[in-house]
C-alpha cells in the first residue's frame, strides 16, 4: 500500500509532462552516477529559487521530524516503529507539497529532483530496499534536505546535520 502510494506521490509530481523524463534521467543518474543531476539541481542565474509557504510548511515539518530521529539513530536505538512513523510524516509532507505547492516551472524541475532523492531516501528508512541499513535512508533524506536548503529561498531553513 505504503509503495504505491510513493508512486502515486512521485506519479503526481511528475505530472507537470516534460519533467517526467528529467526526474526519471535524474533518478537513472542516480544509479548510476550523479553528473546529470547536477544539471537539474541548478540555481537561478546564481540565486536560490523562491519557495511558496505549502513548500516551506512541508519541509519544515520533514526537517524536524529528521531531527528528532537524528540522536536516536545515532544511539543506535530508533527501533523500527519510529522508523516507520518518520517514514509516513515524509510522504504525508511530501503530499502537501505535491497538492498545494506552486513553483515557476524551472524551479518546480529543480524541486522534483529534489524530492525524487528524498522519496528513494524514505524507502530505505522503511525498510522497503533490504540490502541497505535504515539509517542509510536518513542520510539520504538529510542529503535531499541540505540540497533544498542549498537551492530554495527559506529564511532561517537550516538542513539537519549528520555528525555524532
Amino acid at each position: 500500500m505504503k509503495r504505491k502510494m510513493i508512486g502515486l506521490l512521485i506519479a503526481g509530481i511528475v505530472g507537470a509532462g516534460p519533467v517526467l523524463g528529467t526526474m526519471a534521467h535524474a533518478a537513472d543518474e542516480h544509479s548510476h552516477g550523479h553528473a546529470d543531476a547536477v544539471h537539474v539541481l541548478k540555481l537561478n542565474d546564481g540565486r536560490k529559487w523562491a519557495s511558496d509557504e505549502p513548500l516551506r510548511a512541508s519541509m519544515m515539518k520533514i526537517r524536524d521530524a529528521v531531527d528528532v530521529a537524528l540522536p536516536a539513530m545515532h544511539r543506535g536505538d530508533l527501533d523500527v516503529a519510529r522508523y516507520d512513523a518518520l517514514g509516513g510524516e515524509i510522504e504525508a509532507q511530501v503530499a502537501n507539497i505535491v497538492q498545494n505547492c506552486k513553483l515557476d516551472p524551472q524551479a518546480d524541475e529543480v524541486l522534483h529532483a529534489i524530492l525524487a532523492e528524498l522519496l528513494e531516501g524514505n524507502e530505505k528508512l522503511q525498510g522497503k530496499d533490504a540490502k541497505t541499513e535504515r539509517s542509510a535512508g536518513v542520510v539520504q533524506v538529510v542529503r535531499s534536505l541540505d540540497q533544498y536548503e542549498n537551492h530554495f529561498e527559506h529564511a532561517g531553513f537550516e538542513a539537519p546535520r549528520i555528525g555524532h
